[in-house]
């Protein structure tokens, strides 16, 4: 089973940026306990501030994966594009957010993405990522 995890823009700064909201380990350092929890499955990473990339991205793998599981960043609120790269290739993609979007500000709480998505996780921190990725294989 091959799973891609796309994150979005300024997540590149995970452990740095924001704590009391995304934490203080980088994307990467948690990235390491995914691979070891779920050693049976291959877990691609890909991170892009910029749109384009992303959407590049999603046309690459959509076809070959097993499933996507995509923190869009602020992408998820104003991204037309990256919606519709999603509803144009096979593989499913879960949204996921470290925080609880809708407990933040209100420009926050629309999803541009999620009715192209298999499903949404948000709140959960980094484990927002665990739980899609268990979607994926159970």
């Amino acid at each position: 089973m091959k799973i891609q995890i796309i994150n979005g823009p300024n997540l590149n700064l995970l452990g740095v940026r924001e704590k009391s909201i995304y934490g203080d380990a980088s994307f990467e350092t948690y990235l390491e306990t995914l691979r070891a929890r779920f050693a049976n499955i291959s877990i691609d990473y890909y991170q892009s501030n910029i749109e384009g990339e992303i959407i590049n991205k999603l046309h690459e793998i959509g076809f070959g994966y097993d499933g996507i599981v995509m923190n869009a960043g602020a992408y998820t609120h104003t991204s037309i594009a990256i919606a519709d790269a999603i509803a144009a290739i096979n593989t499913p993609v879960i949204e996921v957010h470290i925080s609880n979007v809708h407990k933040r500000e209100e420009f926050r709480h629309k999803s541009m993405i999620a009715a192209n998505c298999k499903g949404v996780i948000a709140g959960f921190g980094m484990d927002s990522y665990r739980l899609a990725l268990e979607h994926f294989i159970l």
